[in-house]
């Protein structure tokens, strides 16, 4: 499982030019999902994700979480996330997960977010063509990939 993480003033997900979903200060994260997946993939990002220190304290210290500060979370899924460009210009997808397989991931993802972090978790629609906009704060941009855990 993969992540990009952003940390945001405001993003927002529209599906056929209509608003979907928003938030204000907060994270934005893109989650990738692939065949290997498991719910012990899902635990270790949500509990990195809900502690990621990477907002400011009164020193002006990346030293406060989202959960610290109550901010807003949007996750997106993001199946592009998992392309391979090892081979042609043609990217290649087959290492993402068949939608039998990442939909109930990316559905207990939220779930476990939302109870690891204690905060409302908005999300995009899952399979659908989406505009994503953001306004990167920082710019902070964290990524992190279960299978590199060490």
């Amino acid at each position: 499982m993969r992540v990009v993480i952003q940390r945001v003033k405001r993003a927002s997900v529209s599906i056929n030019n209509e608003m979907y979903s928003s938030i204000q200060q907060g994270i934005l994260v893109l989650v990738g999902i692939e065949e290997l997946d498991n719910f012990e993939d899902i635990d270790y990002l949500c509990g990195k994700i809900s502690k990621l220190r990477i907002f400011d304290d009164e020193n002006e210290i990346m030293n406060l979480s989202v959960s610290d500060i109550k901010a807003e979370m949007l996750v997106v899924s993001q199946f592009t996330l998992h392309a391979s460009t090892k081979k042609g210009n043609r990217p290649s997808y087959i290492r993402a997960a068949r939608l039998v397989i990442a939909i109930p991931l990316y559905e207990k993802f939220i779930e476990k977010l939302k109870s690891e972090s204690g905060l409302n978790v908005k999300t995009g629609k899952f399979g659908e063509m989406m505009q994503v906009e953001l306004i990167n704060d920082g710019p902070v941009t964290i990524i992190i990939d279960t299978k590199n855990k060490e």
